[in-house]
Parts: C-alpha cells; sequence; structure tokens
C-alpha cells in the first residue's frame, strides 16, 4: 500500500501531456483559437508596412507625395487594428472559456479521487497540504493558463510572423536580431531546469505553510487552552519563512533570465540602428526600411522578454500540475465494483475475517493474521490496549480501507466485491466524534438518509428517547451546530452522530465507543438510545469502557495486533492472569468499581 504520489518524477513535457489527457475541455476548439491567434499575430505587421509603404512610396515616390496612397494607407492601418483587436478579443474568450472548464473538471475529479482513496493512503499526507493540491495548485495551474497561456500564444505567434516579415525586409538585419537574442535561446533550456526544482520546492512549501496555519485555526482552544500561542506562532513563522525563501530563490532565476532579455534586447535595437544606417548609406536600404524595421524588432522584443516571464509562470504551473496528476494517478484503493458488486440482502449481517493483516504506509503490521467469525445478531466489543489494533478493524469492518493480506467478509461476500451503495446502505460507523459540518441539525442528520424529511428525523429522534433533547434546542431541527459542531456539546454531538445512524437503519452498526468523550450527564441518555439503536442489528463496538464490555454478547480481546481471547464477559474476566483480566482490573481500580 503506498502513499499520495508527489508527481515529481514526470517532465515538464509529460506533464502538459497527462495534464492535457486528465482535462481535455482544455483543448476544446484550440484549432480555432489558433487560427484567431494567427489573425491577431498578422494584424501586428500592418502598422510596420504601413508606415514603410507610406514613407517609401506615397512620400518619397518618384512623381512626389501621393496623398491618395497614403490615404489608402491609413485606412489599411485602421482595418488591421479593427481586425486585430476583434480576433484577439475573441481568442481570449476562447481561452477563458476552456481554461476555466477544463480547469473546474481538473478540481472536481481531483476532489473525487481524495475521496476514493483509503483513509490509510490520505494519512499519508498532512490535509493541508492535501486540500492545497485541490485548491491552491489548480489555481496556480487557472493563473497560467488564463493569462501566461494567452501571452503564450500571442507572443510566439508575433515572433514568427515578426521573423519572417523581418527576413523578407533585409535577411541582414533579421540575423542580427536574432544573433543578439542567441544568448537568450540559448540558456533558456537552463533556467527552465532550474526553475522547475525551484518552483517545485516553492509548491512544497506553500502546502506546508497552508497546513501550518489551518491547524491552529481548526484547533484554536487547544492553543489557548494550553497557552501555546507562541510556540505555534513560531511553527507558522517557521513555514512561511520556509516559504519565501525557496519563493526568493525562484526568483532570482527569473530576474537573471529577464535581465538577460533586456539585454538582448538593447543589443538588437542598436545593431539594428547602427546596421540600417550602413546599409542605407550604400543604398541598400531605404529610411521607410529601417523606420519599419524599428517597429518590428519591438514586436519581436517585446514577446521574447515577455516570454521570460512566461517560463517562470509556466514551471510554477508545471510543478502545480505535477502535484495534482499525482493525486488523479495514485491508484483509487478502495474501489467501488459498480455495477458488478454484490448487493446484500436486508437483515443482520454475520462478519468473517480471514486471516487479516494491515499495515499503515511506511509502517510496521498492526494487524497480524486475525480470523474471527461473527454471527448475525450478536453485540460484540472489541476490547484491547490503545495501538492494540482495535479500532483498524473498525475501519476495516467499515472499509475505510482495506487489508493489506486476508478477507473481510459480510454474509460471506469480501468487501472489496460489494457495490459501495449497498455496503454504505448496510454498514454504518459511528466515530468517537461524528464530525458536523457548519449548517443546521437537519442537514447534518440527513447525512445518514439524504431524501429524510422532517417527520422522518423527529420520529427517529422519538424511537431513540431524543424527543425532548430536540425540543429544548432553539431553533429545534433548524438549530444551526457552527463549524465542527461547535454550538453543540460532546454529548450532544453524538446524539447527532446517533440520528444519522438511525436514519440510515443499517444492518452492520460499528461504534468507536461513542460514550467514551461525553458528559456524564449525557451518558445514561446516550446508553439508552444506544440500546435502542442496536436492537435487531449485529452491533461492533470498539469499547473504551468495560461497562461496554460487561454488556456485549461477547468480547473479542485484541493484544498487539493479534485476537487472544474471545468469549463472555463473565468467562473471560474469571481467567486469571488473562490480559482481559488485567484490563478489567485495571479499570475496576481507576474507576472504583
Amino acid at each position: 500500500m503506498s502513499g499520495v504520489s508527489s508527481g515529481e518524477e514526470i517532465g515538464a513535457v509529460e506533464t502538459i501531456r497527462r495534464g492535457l489527457a486528465h482535462s481535455p475541455e482544455l483543448t476544446k476548439g484550440v484549432r480555432w483559437t489558433l487560427v484567431l491567434a494567427v489573425i491577431a499575430s498578422l494584424g501586428q505587421v500592418v502598422v510596420p508596412i504601413a508606415v514603410q509603404q507610406t514613407l517609401d512610396r506615397g512620400l518619397g515616390g518618384a512623381g512626389g507625395p501621393d496623398v491618395a496612397f497614403v490615404t489608402r494607407m491609413g485606412l489599411a492601418a485602421f482595418l488591421g487594428l479593427v481586425v486585430t483587436s476583434l480576433a484577439s478579443y475573441l481568442m481570449t474568450a476562447r481561452l477563458f472559456t476552456a481554461s476555466e472548464n477544463g480547469l473546474a473538471s481538473l478540481r472536481t475529479k481531483a476532489f473525487r479521487h481524495v475521496h476514493d482513496l483509503s483513509i490509510a493512503t490520505q494519512s499519508t499526507e498532512r490535509r493541508g497540504a492535501l486540500v492545497s493540491r485541490v485548491t491552491s495548485d489548480v489555481d496556480q495551474i487557472s493563473q497560467f493558463l488564463v493569462f501566461g497561456g494567452l501571452l503564450l500564444v500571442i507572443s510566439v505567434g508575433q515572433v514568427l510572423v515578426a521573423t519572417v516579415v523581418m527576413a523578407v525586409y533585409s535577411w541582414q538585419l533579421c540575423l542580427v536580431v536574432w544573433l543578439c537574442f542567441a544568448p537568450l535561446f540559448a540558456s533558456i533550456r537552463y533556467f527552465q531546469r532550474k526553475l522547475a526544482d525551484a518552483y517545485g520546492v516553492v509548491r512544497r512549501q506553500a502546502a506546508t505553510m497552508l497546513s501550518a496555519v489551518s491547524e491552529p485555526v481548526v484547533g484554536a482552544s487547544v492553543v489557548r487552552a494550553h497557552a501555546v500561542q507562541d510556540r505555534t506562532q513560531a511553527r507558522i513563522d517557521t513555514a512561511i519563512d520556509g516559504f519565501k525563501a525557496a519563493s526568493t530563490r525562484a526568483q532570482k532565476f527569473t530576474v537573471i533570465s529577464f535581465s538577460l532579455g533586456g539585454i538582448s534586447a538593447g543589443l538588437a535595437n542598436a545593431g539594428v540602428l547602427v546596421v540600417g544606417v550602413l546599409l542605407g548609406i550604400t543604398d541598400q536600404m531605404s529610411a521607410g526600411t529601417v523606420l519599419a524595421f524599428a517597429f518590428l524588432v519591438t514586436l519581436f522584443v517585446g514577446p521574447v522578454q515577455m516570454g521570460t516571464q512566461i517560463i517562470t509562470d509556466a514551471q510554477n504551473a508545471i510543478a502545480s500540475w505535477r502535484r495534482v496528476i499525482g493525486i488523479l494517478e495514485t491508484p483509487a484503493d478502495v474501489v467501488d465494483p459498480g455495477a458488478d458488486g454484490v448487493v446484500l440482502p436486508r437483515g443482520p449481517i454475520d462478519v468473517h475475517l480471514e486471516d487479516v493483516s494491515f499495515a499503515y504506509p511506511g509502517g510496521p503490521e498492526v494487524l497480524r493474521g486475525v480470523s474471527l467469525d461473527l454471527a448475525a445478531g450478536t453485540r460484540v466489543a472489541v476490547v484491547g490496549e490503545t495501538g492494540s489494533g482495535k479500532s483498524t478493524i473498525a475501519k476495516l469492518l467499515t472499509r475505510l480501507m482495506d487489508p493489506t493480506r486476508g478477507r473481510v467478509l459480510l454474509d460471506g461476500v469480501d468487501v472489496r466485491e460489494i457495490a459501495a451503495s449497498s455496503l454504505r446502505r448496510g454498514v454504518v460507523l459511528v466515530p468517537q466524534e461524528g464530525f458536523l459540518f457548519d449548517d443546521t441539525l437537519a442537514a447534518n442528520v440527513r447525512y445518514g438518509r439524504t431524501d429524510a424529511t422532517d417527520a422522518d428525523i423527529e420520529a427517529a429522534a422519538a424511537e431513540l428517547g431524543m424527543a425532548d433533547w430536540l425540543a429544548s434546542l432553539p431553533d429545534g431541527l433548524s438549530t444551526r451546530v457552527g463549524q465542527r459542531g461547535d454550538s453543540l456539546s460532546a454529548g450532544e454531538r453524538q446524539l447527532v452522530a446517533l440520528l444519522r445512524a438511525r436514519l440510515a437503519d443499517p444492518d452492520l452498526l460499528v461504534l468507536d465507543e461513542a460514550t467514551s468523550a461525553v458528559d456524564p450527564q449525557l451518558e445514561v441518555r446516550i446508553g439508552r438510545a444506544l440500546e435502542r439503536l442496536m436492537s435487531g442489528r449485529t452491533s461492533v463496538t470498539i469499547a473504551h469502557r468495560l461497562t461496554t464490555a460487561e454488556q456485549a454478547d461477547e468480547v473479542v480481546v485484541v493484544d498487539r495486533g493479534r485476537v487472544v481471547q474471545r468469549g463472555p464477559h463473565a468467562l473471560l474476566v474469571a481467567e486469571s492472569g488473562s490480559v482481559y483480566a488485567r484490563l478489567h482490573a485495571s479499570w475496576v481500580a481507576q474507576h472504583g468499581r
């Protein structure tokens, strides 16, 4: 099992090829866009040609000034500017539309693919860094494609057109311009490699900075409660300084290449002036041609200088594109078999773990050869020391991740062969602390069943003995819960999680000790709700409190990744010196029972 791919091993051309394959919308209508780019570029040379013709033929002709010809040239220049402006507008609109459509698709695919990765794979990268791949990295691509891509198309077109026209007017002056820019063109590959490496570091540092900033915001109460503001600020400052240092180093290469472009431009202008005058003295070039060439050099120099900035933006975007591709091409290790998947029949589910082992990416095995049969309709408590592997069993049963070896069978079917819709309908996990979204209580409860009405929610609450609690809330089902449910107590958040589970109506209920983090006032209420919720279902509870184990039909004891005992509480606690007997004795001593 591998972690999230960085994508940094692929080259620039391959990155663009794969990126376009993932976002085909970017190339939609590209031929017409290129046609418009060519028209826009050709229109740029109308003015230099009109100036040359006006000076050499309209004003300096053998028969004296030709007003009609000068007028025609003026109209031609005006018409050329109108056509160029219209073509540029249409090209820009098409590029904007294609870019935004393609990037919206890319962002959606990346976000969806993150949810196809197992919890184990996601855990190989910090949440803030993972989010940055779908947000800031795509924004960098967007900035380049919308602005840099536009400039790139126009610039390449202008350079080609300017070169052709310069060669027609004077191959000597055209050669002078290209020789002046030869050092810059020769160094582009070198700067491209340096910028690619530098901006790869910049994007990683940006992800680190996002994580460093976002985590203390989410955990603000912990920071304040432990008075670690200075330590937290120092950590954020370090991340910001790292990003600044990486960005500064990358910009140094940009400055060097841009300066080299400026030097080349100066030499080209000076060279054209000197050589043009010499050619004019020997009657090899007219004054109009020299003046037109000055316009053409500007038309050539501007795009080349702009190209240095485009190279910078391109390398930044390619570094971001690699990271997004790394997400998209990380194999989805929890794959929905789709239409070929098995649909489980309704009713209590029997569970079988067949020689199951599991290791988190890059870590040792946390489960080793676990084999376990749990009969349908039984209440099972899984107990063990912290780190014994009991919570991993819960994640495997709910297929938040798959075993590295062995099989998890529900009703005799490997979970990897069960259709995701059937699995999510039949198996529900109630975590130790249910996550709530910043919305109403009703909206959060409907994550259990999206089509549930208010009447359905109220009926579920009454069935679980929560009707009076629901009525006590200021706005009932319309009560806002705040970010991460901060407007509710820990116990109330668990009540919402239980309501979700009841609406989902699962056949296998997996609980990560739903009463372990609540205040005593709500523990009895939650306990009664759990009794009603588990009735008629198979339930597996990751028990942190051994009172839960005492009430279970069967207790499974996990120690160092292996199942070492199983059976009713009364029998296990009577086995003197056993793991469970020691756990129970420690629990009784701690809680005075």
